[in-house]
């Protein structure tokens, strides 16, 4: 399958490398996997970051460099099975390993047999009788219903049309603004616009009818 050149001007020096990558991935070049990992990994502890903002409870156990490791191998076993024809396709792909990442986290970390739910195991002695200091702790875990509503709408993204779901992974998971994403994605702001109330419509009837900012 043809790689498709970037629309950046060709004398963008990281255009010109990662498209160079891409192509070498296409033709089974190996180590342009590696290299595709290195030049998206500033990306990623970005994205990294600020998705742990949404995510509470994991992000009092785990660092954005750990999300963004995890996320990391992810694409990297990722870009064993898709090469992706230009950076538009590597952002997206990029950004779902991250959404995979910390749905898992939230979920293992909001159980009851969680660390967070453990974290404080110690005992000690009250009335001569031994106590799990546990007991007595402050509940450090988001409320349930709080974490639903975040996983409900991150594993709704997922599933929005096509369209609407490539334009929520570039604004909602890589920052990007409405005129940033129109130029990537070869439509007027207006359409952007409207596929952006479309997702957050959708997104909203998913989520217990939570409206989504």
């Amino acid at each position: 399958m043809p790689i498709t050149a970037p629309a950046a001007d060709p004398a963008d020096e990281h255009e010109v490398r990662l498209h160079s990558c891409l192509q070498r991935l296409a033709r089974g070049d190996l180590q342009a996997r590696d290299e595709l990992i290195a030049i998206a990994c500033d990306r990623m502890r970005h994205i990294a970051h600020r998705m742990l903002q949404t995510f509470p409870t994991v992000r009092r156990w785990d660092e954005t460099n750990d999300v963004m490791q995890n996320a990391a191998m992810r694409l990297y076993r990722a870009l064993g099975d898709t090469v992706p024809k230009d950076a538009r396709g590597l952002s997206g792909l990029a950004a779902v390993q991250i959404r995979r990442e910390l749905l898992d986290l939230a979920k293992k970390h909001a159980g009851p047999e969680s660390y967070a739910a453990n974290h404080d195991t110690n005992f000690r002695l009250v009335d001569g009788a031994p106590r799990a200091k546990i007991d007595d702790a402050r509940d450090v875990a988001e409320p349930s219903d709080q974490l639903d509503r975040w996983t409900q709408l991150h594993e709704a993204a997922a599933d929005l049309p096509e369209e609407e779901r490539e334009l929520f992974h570039l604004v909602w998971y890589l920052g990007m603004q409405q005129d940033e994403a129109s130029g990537l994605l070869g439509c007027s702001v207006r359409t952007v616009k409207r596929r952006w109330e479309s997702a957050k419509s959708l997104l909203s009837a998913a989520v217990r009818g939570h409206p989504l900012a």
